[in-house]
């Protein structure tokens, strides 16, 4: 790729975020001379977005940051068709309530990472729904499906990889790509959209919809992808042993979140901090030099601002100081994860393993009991080693807590409740 003349290229190329670009020279040239207006879409399959949908969210900041409007896009009508893309079976369908509910959760996250307004770079947030939902099928075919080549959509990953493996491809999910595709031209028409951006997965599903516009409007389009982001290890992005890394607190704690990129392995730092926050490029230079303890000072660096910028500058430095207190100090964070236990309930007691797995430290019954088994398991610091010992109101201490820890880097406290 040359050196970007734009800044928009520039910023995101440096930062790792290029992964494929349609005519990239013709794109540069229109971000260096004016304001364009770019998309990305988001599904509403879930009631959150997670980590793996951040660099997208990113992409898009960058995007206003340099000068220039981001169009957030809720598929309210594609969710109902599922994409494909990276899938080895059809998504289940939600109804429009399902859909609806999902949708207002997943709002809630871009007001951390873009400005909303009227203003020529100000964000907007679209739903596609307005349109798909009103289609008339036969004039839709006639007018827009003689533009897509039955032979062409089969040479795409979201449709090949599936067939490959002898996996079934519904009629409806076929027709994602199409639908998609005609996203990119309402936008166009609507908004003056000229850039589609994604996941190196819908480059087949962006491209589609770059020629669609110049084939039916004579309409100039580009694309973008961001690599497929892994760790070092080569583990999904946004996927843990407890599962999705959320991006709303309601379905995971800034603390929790904060903890997820402190414990980000040393190979990654360096990519993750141009990728996930907002630092400059010299002083991420410093950070990823750091080696043995000290790069631990760069993982903080991470998770306080990653987290900042997810949930604001006051829960990272709440989540930093928790997390300080509670590993580097050994005493009790405020914002570590709590669970209210009734006090008729602890008074009886409860067997060691059930409480780990009611604090949320282990997924299982099974896994707590492997826990403790383990030597693993902590109460108030102090080993415990019978997954059946039953942990009563005498274990409360101070602050009135019991404190449980699974290993050196997850706990959580127990209050008492009425």
């Amino acid at each position: 790729m040359p050196t970007p003349r734009s800044d928009f290229l520039a910023r995101v190329s440096a930062r790792g975020y290029i992964h494929q670009v349609t005519d990239v020279e013709a794109l540069d040239a229109a971000a260096a001379t004016g304001t364009i207006t770019a998309y990305i879409g988001f599904d509403c399959t879930a009631p959150s977005l997670h980590v793996g949908n951040l660099v997208s969210i990113m992409l898009l900041r960058n995007l206003q940051q340099t000068g220039h409007k981001p169009i957030v896009l809720m598929g309210g009508g594609t969710t109902k068709v599922g994409d494909p893309s990276g899938k080895d079976e059809a998504r289940q369908l939600l109804s429009d309530a399902d859909i609806a509910a999902n949708m207002a959760g997943v709002k809630q996250v871009f007001a951390h990472y873009l400005r909303f307004g009227d203003g020529p770079t100000d964000a907007v947030m679209v739903n596609n729904a307005d349109w798909l939902d009103h289609l008339a099928y036969v004039p839709f075919l006639r007018d827009f499906g003689r533009h897509f080549s039955i032979n062409r959509m089969l040479t795409f990953d979201s449709v090949k990889l599936r067939l490959e493996r002898e996996q079934p491809l519904s009629f409806l999910e076929f027709n994602y790509m199409v639908l998609q595709a005609y996203d990119f031209l309402e936008l166009a028409r609507r908004h003056h959209c000229v850039l589609q951006m994604g996941g190196s997965d819908q480059w087949g599903n962006i491209v589609n919809g770059v020629e669609l516009g110049r084939r039916v409007d004579n309409r100039v389009l580009f694309g973008l992808t961001t690599p497929l982001i892994t760790t070092a290890a080569g583990a999904k992005m946004g996927k843990t042993a407890k599962g999705a890394v959320w991006l709303n607190a309601d379905k995971l704690s800034p603390h929790d979140y904060w903890q997820f990129w402190r414990n980000t392995e040393d190979a990654d730092v360096g990519r993750f901090l141009r990728l996930f926050t907002e630092l400059p490029l010299d002083e991420i230079a410093r950070l990823e030099a750091l080696a043995g303890a000290e790069l631990n000072d760069a993982k903080k660096a991470l998770a306080t601002a990653a987290t900042a910028l997810c949930h604001g500058e006051a829960a990272a430095a709440a989540a930093a100081d928790t997390a300080r207190r509670t590993f580097e100090e050994g005493g009790l964070g405020d914002a570590l994860p709590t669970v209210i236990v009734p006090r008729a309930e602890l008074a009886a007691g409860i067997a060691a393993y059930e409480l780990f797995r009611r604090a949320g430290l282990c997924a299982s019954g099974g896994e707590a009991r492997r826990l403790i088994r383990g030597s693993g398991a902590r109460v108030n610091d102090a080993v415990i080693q019978d997954e059946n010992a039953p942990i009563t109101a005498a274990a409360v201490g101070a602050g009135g807590v019991i404190k449980l820890s699974a290993g050196r880097k997850k706990h959580a406290l127990v209050k008492l409740g009425d």
